[in-house]
């Protein structure tokens, strides 16, 4: 029978920063299996880690190896991620995926329910999933949703991405009372795009204001997370036509492949990166090294 690990194993460094009151930034380990092609995404993992560390914080990139959740992952585990095969999990998977022993990636929802029962509160990743189109046929709305809604974490990101229906996924986050705040903007973010259209109900302009209402937040009660939308940095935004034709190609692609669930995101992703050559990979990788930049910043902050 496999071994179960009862919680999360943090890594030595990951371990070490919390002990000692230092600032802590999740990173999720689905961009790099799932989102990113090789070999860029081991060039993207190291990077990653290595903006977090210049802006004064420890990284801790998670994912379930072998059964184990782990806080923080050693070279020879980012290469495991990295090298594909893995599992999607999202956090109704986790038991499942601890419980045979597997290797997964986890998702926005996963990484941030695992970070946040082992301690760290502050999570830096690309865009959020949210509320697909057609959902009121389909009911797809991802579980990113649901587990801000009761998990205490402040994630960094890039809004959600084009292909989701962003206003229902802001009516959500509404609901589910988990504040929004736009950092430097007034516009909700599209992921590869600055503006989704939307605009955000509160905004934010510098590492210490986002840490003060995260700590009044939870000093509140507020038992939910909180998303703090910066948008793509504007050299590296995608353009507006190409991205409009890329979204238009990839949906219909999505349509005729019947893809659904939690394969929609790969393989929208996958399409822009090859028919782009390369444009909205670079977008990508510059929105998450912003957001992981960020990140370090307000986990010192909160840290301080």
């Amino acid at each position: 029978m496999p071994h179960v690990a009862t919680a999360p194993v943090l890594s030595p460094s990951v371990a070490d920063a919390l002990a000692s009151g230092r600032g802590v930034v999740a990173l999720e380990s689905t961009l790099l299996a799932h989102g990113l092609p090789a070999p860029e995404n081991r060039k993207a993992a190291d990077e990653l880690e290595a903006t977090v560390r210049a802006q004064g914080a420890e990284p801790a990139t998670v994912a379930v190896l072998d059964g184990v959740p782990y806080i923080g992952l050693d070279e020879g585990q980012l290469d495991r991620v990295c090298a594909g095969g893995l599992d999607k999990l999202s956090v109704r998977d986790l038991g499942v995926a601890v419980g045979l022993g597997r290797d997964g990636a986890t998702t926005v929802a996963a990484t941030a329910a695992l970070a946040a029962a082992a301690g760290v509160p502050v999570f830096a990743t690309g865009g959020l999933g949210g509320v697909h189109r057609g959902a009121r046929d389909t009911w797809d709305v991802s579980a990113d949703l649901a587990g801000l809604a009761r998990t205490p974490i402040l994630v960094v990101c890039s809004g959600v991405k084009s292909i989701l229906d962003v206003g229902a996924t802001l009516e959500v986050l509404e609901t589910e009372s988990v504040p929004v705040l736009g950092y430097r903007t007034d516009a909700f973010p599209g992921f590869y795009r600055r503006d989704s259209g939307h605009p955000v109900p509160w905004r934010v302009n510098g590492p210490d204001e986002a840490a003060a209402v995260w700590r009044a937040h939870r000093a509140l009660g507020g038992g939910s997370g909180l998303v703090l939308a910066q948008p793509v940095p504007g050299a590296d935004e995608l353009d507006l036509a190409l991205h409009d034709r890329l979204l238009a190609e990839g949906l219909a692609l999505l349509a005729e492949r019947g893809v659904t669930g939690k394969d929609v995101t790969p393989a929208l992703l996958e399409h822009f990166h090859t028919a782009s050559d390369g444009a909205s990979l670079a977008t990508n990788i510059a929105l998450v090294q912003a957001n992981a930049a960020l990140a370090a910043q307000v986990a010192v902050a909160l840290a301080g």
